[in-house]
């Protein structure tokens, strides 16, 4: 038996544009894949990019570039190797990074916060050298 793993699921009004987004990004795998649905992980992390019913999806409009979701209440943060490999996989796949004026250090981090292509704000986190 396999134990979980820590996680979280994003609803997506386009899942595969989404999962492309975090797979390619992030440096996730896909580990599940069925209509509706991708499931991303890492050694650690499981990511669920899960269909927003079609009524519900119908109603949101999602603007090119993406606005960021400032109100939410949760924000993903991921470890990247390199973040002007993050900035240019993530402009690829519809979101963006912060340009390096945006970036902080915290607690022996590196860190600057983006969005995705659906405008959930999200972070990339490396050691601070």
């Amino acid at each position: 038996m396999t134990a979980p793993k820590s996680g979280a699921v994003v609803f997506a009004k386009n899942v595969e544009r989404l999962a492309t987004f975090y797979r390619e990004t992030m440096a996730l795998s896909v580990a599940h894949e069925e209509p509706g649905l991708v499931v991303l992980a890492s050694e650690s992390l499981e990511l669920v990019v899960h269909a927003i019913p079609a009524a519900i999806a119908a109603t949101i409009t999602i603007d090119d570039p993406p606005r960021a979701i400032e109100d939410a209440s949760v924000k993903l943060f991921f470890p990247v190797d390199d973040f002007a490999a993050a900035r240019v996989a993530a402009a690829k796949h519809g979101g963006r990074v912060h340009g390096l004026e945006k970036e902080w250090e915290w607690r022996g981090i590196r860190a600057c916060d983006g969005v995705d292509p659906e405008g959930n704000v999200i972070q990339i986190r490396k050691a601070a050298n």
